[in-house]
């Protein structure tokens, strides 16, 4: 069998290019003072941008904060009356669950007062499982660890 001559991979005639090597400088857009120049006027301009801004948060901060000092004592105020509310239901619940039973007293254990008044405007709350003593244990437990777990 016959094999064919191997022909070796030569430079082109004449040779190669030669390399460059020689270092090709950047062009330049803008010169020292003028980069300085721009740095300032953004700087100035995003400085008044900033303060206006600032002005206007501020302005909205000190309207949310005026108007949660507004709706705070309405909101008190409901929460203390659905409070006494409940107290009614709870005291109304147990005249009407004890009122079989002979000698009882609503709002007493076995005659002894459960609240003592220091005076009249002096209430005294309940702990929280006789807050919610007309309650299923469960139903109980659920509403607590909410209010605990937040």
């Amino acid at each position: 069998m016959a094999t064919a001559a191997r022909k070796q991979d030569m430079p082109p005639p004449g040779g190669f290019r030669p390399i460059n090597y020689e270092r090709i400088p950047a062009r330049a857009y803008f010169s020292g003072p003028q980069i300085f120049l721009g740095f300032i006027g953004v700087t100035a301009a995003s400085i008044y941008l900033y303060r206006i801004n600032y002005k206007n948060e501020m302005r909205r901060r000190i309207e949310q904060r005026s108007s949660v000092h507004a709706i705070v004592p309405l909101l008190l105020a409901e929460r203390d009356r659905a409070f006494l509310k409940q107290l009614r239901v709870n005291r109304d619940r147990e005249a009407e669950l004890m009122k079989n039973v002979e000698g009882w007293e609503t709002g007493t254990l076995y005659g002894e007062p459960i609240y003592k008044t220091v005076s009249e405007d002096t209430l005294i709350e309940p702990r929280l499982r006789e807050w919610y003593i007309h309650n299923s244990y469960g139903d109980a437990k659920k509403r607590l660890d909410l209010r605990f777990n937040d």
